[in-house]
């Protein structure tokens, strides 16, 4: 019986999920030196997490090259503190003025909105810290490489330069396909796409194994968005989205491509890679 049709997909999420809170327990201890509560609330936006596809992805990516996972779970973990940073941010009133996430009261609801940006900036910082806890064995080019491929996905090549994009179109009121695409692929896309090429690097990829799996890795982030704005298209039709600007069976149309493209890059990597078509086929139809 192949791997394919018995891998089980929750309880790998869920393991892997597991492990990572336990790594972030360790890189990000309540600490003695820290000055006021700023640690306490770095803290609050990262525990308890989400379902950690960031961090997941990074160590699935990994394991599709026959690498230890445990190997990436420091760069795994850079990319979950980066996420939860924008996270922070991103909850501001300046920015979507969330009262709640994930159940629970935003961040700069509880400890103020001085607090909550110095606490997205620590996390931010932080991230740089647990990335160089990699491996003391990987070569210093290859650290320099996991190192510059997190500053491009959060920084303004990527993440950070997607959100001002995308503050600039609601502010304009105007937005087309070709912009949306843009926006998300920088905004949403590039932690996406950098968590799994940060797993290969580190499992020691091949130039062809990296570009694979950045297809994968760009293609899944593409899958992601449309997904989520399918969703969120149900409760607000009018908002800017995929469904809005594309249509809604033209944009399940384009996940749907995305995915097979995201699929038939994977056929090299075998077995080793069924977490990760698992994965891609989970964001296809997925319900939250």
């Amino acid at each position: 019986m192949s791997q394919a049709s018995t891998f089980n997909l929750k309880e790998y999420l869920q393991a892997r999920a597991q492990e990572v809170d336990q790594a972030m327990e360790v890189y990000l201890a309540p600490d003695p030196r820290s000055l006021g509560p700023i640690v306490e609330a770095m803290r609050y936006s990262v525990f308890p997490g989400g379902k950690r596809f960031r961090p997941v992805l990074a160590l699935a990516s990994a394991e599709a090259l026959g690498c230890d996972r445990r190997r990436a779970m420091p760069i795994a973990c850079a990319f979950e503190l980066i996420h939860c940073f924008s996270l922070v941010h991103d909850d501001l009133p300046c920015m979507d003025d969330d009262d709640e996430r994930r159940g629970r009261p935003t961040n700069h609801k509880v400890y103020g909105e001085d607090v909550a940006l110095l606490a997205g900036d620590g996390l931010s910082l932080w991230a740089f810290e647990v990335a160089m806890q990699s491996p003391d064995d990987l070569s210093a080019g290859t650290l320099r490489a996991l190192v510059r491929e997190l500053v491009a996905a959060s920084g303004h090549p990527g993440m950070v330069g997607g959100q001002v994009i995308d503050l600039a179109a609601q502010k304009s009121g105007q937005i087309d396909g070709a912009q949306l695409k843009k926006i998300h692929a920088a905004k949403t896309g590039a932690l996406i796409r950098g968590s799994v090429r940060c797993g290969a690097i580190v499992a020691g990829a091949t130039a062809e194994q990296l570009r694979q799996l950045t297809v994968y890795g760009e293609k899944i982030g593409l899958v992601f968005q449309i997904t989520d704005d399918i969703l969120d298209h149900m409760e607000d039709p009018e908002a800017v989205s995929y469904p809005a600007l594309f249509g809604l069976e033209a944009s399940r149309k384009m996940a749907a491509e995305a995915v097979q493209e995201a699929l038939t890059n994977l056929e090299p990597f075998g077995d080793a890679a069924e977490p990760l078509r698992a994965l891609a086929t989970y964001l296809l139809t997925r319900t939250t």
